[in-house]
């Protein structure tokens, strides 16, 4: 199926329509356990990373198709100067928790477990927390450019899932990924990549990942898809962007991811 693009009014019904337009119900209903995975790279506010305003609508979403799931909201920031839940603090998501009793994981400091995969050349094995292999994982990344990457999305969003014990190096938890990146975003999707996404384009950033400029006038999008690579295509079209010249969007994932 497709990604969706619907254009933005406000989260609930936004979240809803986008999610409603690619049956996300029928797959959300099957789900004992569901890990929200926002972008929380620093402790910056929208759009720089996810509003939990937008983790709300889609845990509203979630509630209202299964209310029996159990709901996470799992991040492992790349900022070094904030340990544990201090980024979820920042940023309102402990808040969002409370009101809607719901867990915080810090995936910087959970369990992890080795992986192996020969044909990644990048990454031939791969450290993994155990929680990205026991939940239905949603990805909820902002829409931005990267200036290393170039196009920042759902399978760069799945770096948070990088443990620092690691993949750290100078300056960021995830810095090891910083040597031929986008192989790095690939192959580490080749382990573990969303099984849905809400990509928030309402707004946008068409400079960097960490600040400057927003889209005017705003995206004023947001898309919902299955399939990553797809999805992070057809976002990036909405900065512009031509995927063919982003290297971690060339190629396609295996047909097992």
């Amino acid at each position: 199926m497709k990604p969706a693009i619907i254009e933005f009014t406000t989260y609930k019904a936004s979240v809803a329509e986008a999610f409603d337009s690619i049956l996300a119900n029928h797959a959300i209903r099957e789900q004992k356990r569901i890990l929200l995975k926002p972008n929380l790279v620093t402790a910056d506010p929208f759009p720089v990373t996810t509003s939990p305003r937008c983790c709300e609508s889609i845990i509203d979403y979630i509630r209202a198709c299964n209310p029996k799931a159990e709901i996470v909201i799992a991040e492992g920031t790349g900022d070094p100067a904030y340990k544990g839940m201090q980024i979820f603090d920042a940023l309102g998501f402990t808040q969002l928790a409370a009101e809607k009793n719901v867990t915080l994981i810090d995936l910087n400091a959970e369990p992890t477990v080795r992986l192996e995969n020969r044909q990644c050349k990048r990454f031939p094995q791969f450290y993994l927390p155990e929680i990205a292999l026991s939940h239905f994982i949603i990805s909820v990344p902002v829409l931005k450019a990267h200036t290393l990457s170039g196009f920042t999305g759902t399978m760069k969003n799945m770096m948070g899932f990088a443990p620092p014990s690691h993949y750290s190096g100078t300056g960021w938890n995830k810095a090891a990924f910083h040597s031929d990146l986008q192989s790095a975003i690939f192959d580490l999707n080749c382990y573990r990549s969303p099984d849905l996404t809400l990509m928030d384009a309402s707004v946008a950033m068409p400079d960097s990942h960490l600040g400057g400029r927003k889209c005017n006038p705003p995206v004023g999008k947001l898309v919902a898809g299955y399939e990553p690579v797809e999805t992070d295509r057809v976002s990036a079209g909405l900065l512009g962007m031509d995927w063919k010249k982003i290297g971690h969007l060339k190629s396609n994932l295996p047909a097992h991811i």
